[in-house]
């Protein structure tokens, strides 16, 4: 079954952070995708250690995202 997945944050650099689930175990995670330049490899971070790394724009991005699933009254 195929992940499913959510651009989350695009930064100047092109880095990529992807908000991820996976359908048959419910399990979510983000997918850091480094820009080419780096050399990096994609990684996939538990998302309380990728809150943990820091207040970027990313980490802000994923905030956002959770604060929408309030409901207003």
């Amino acid at each position: 079954m195929a992940i499913e997945s959510r651009e989350l944050y695009d930064s100047s650099n092109g880095d990529r952070w992807y908000l991820v689930r996976e359908p048959r175990s419910g399990r979510v995670f983000i997918r850091h995708e480094p820009n080419l330049a780096s050399g990096g490899d994609t990684e996939l971070i538990e998302v309380a250690d990728f809150l943990r790394r820091g207040a970027g724009p990313e980490q802000e991005e994923l905030l956002r995202l959770i604060g929408t699933l309030v409901e207003q009254r």
